[in-house]
């Protein structure tokens, strides 16, 4: 087994009863492909060793209690009362304090949203799917309905995913984006989106501040796993 080392963002470091984190590959039980802290339930790993990397991960956050779901790349938003494997979601949010939420990405973007003033998070799961139909934007109005969330109380991370330069993708996904998000390479001829800032902006458009809103400078093609409770 590796060493558990996730990536603990530093906006939130300012919150020191926050448990917010992205996993890497490192810290679980998983072999092969999947090595090793494989957290996707819907994968052809071993059921078994998947569910060991999550007793891990309980074990390393003092926190039994997950809600988690089964992504879709559509845009459908959970509000978690309660622990849980879900169907169909792509962002989570909670105002339940010990429920630990999270999403699930390959090299999708992640996006972990708090809300400081009434204690409310949300996980959001976003390939090019889930950003052009303004996942974010749509769980930061869920918010603002079901918590009273403000734009000046946020606090965001946008994670490590594919990095801009990996993301080729043709003319029918690029011409969803504007050309602030994309860049045409005539080397290969495809559009490379930055998912990121696609991300971010829609963050900006709520109204949260840009200086609270933190942009992972990693990027990753690997499974991995953001958290926040």
């Amino acid at each position: 087994m590796n060493d558990f080392s996730p990536i603990l963002p530093f906006i939130f470091k300012q919150f020191p009863h926050l448990v917010a984190f992205q996993t890497t590959r490192s810290g679980g039980n998983s072999q092969g492909n999947y090595a090793s802290m494989n957290l996707g339930k819907n994968t052809a790993d071993d059921p078994a060793i998947v569910q060991s990397n999550y007793a891990i991960l309980k074990q390393k956050t003092g926190i039994d209690a997950i809600a988690i779901s089964h992504q879709i790349h559509g845009d459908a938003i959970l509000i978690a009362e309660n622990p849980g494997k879900y169907e169909g979601y792509d962002a989570i949010i909670t105002q339940k304090k010990g429920l630990l939420i999270g999403v699930t990405i390959a090299d999708c973007c992640p996006i972990l949203i708090y809300d400081a003033k009434n204690e409310a998070v949300a996980a959001v799961h976003a390939g090019w799917k889930g950003t052009i139909y303004q996942l974010v934007l749509k769980t930061l109005k869920t918010m603002q309905a079901t918590y009273h969330t403000h734009p000046s109380d946020c606090f965001v991370f946008v994670g490590a995913c594919i990095s801009e330069r990996n993301f080729e993708v043709g003319d029918e996904v690029a011409a969803h984006f504007s050309t602030d998000f994309k860049t045409f390479d005539p080397a290969r001829g495809k559009y490379l989106v930055d998912l990121k800032k696609a991300n971010a902006a829609q963050c900006l458009a709520f109204g949260i501040p840009a200086h609270q809103i933190e942009i992972s400078p990693l990027h990753l093609r690997i499974r991995c796993s953001p958290f926040f409770t």
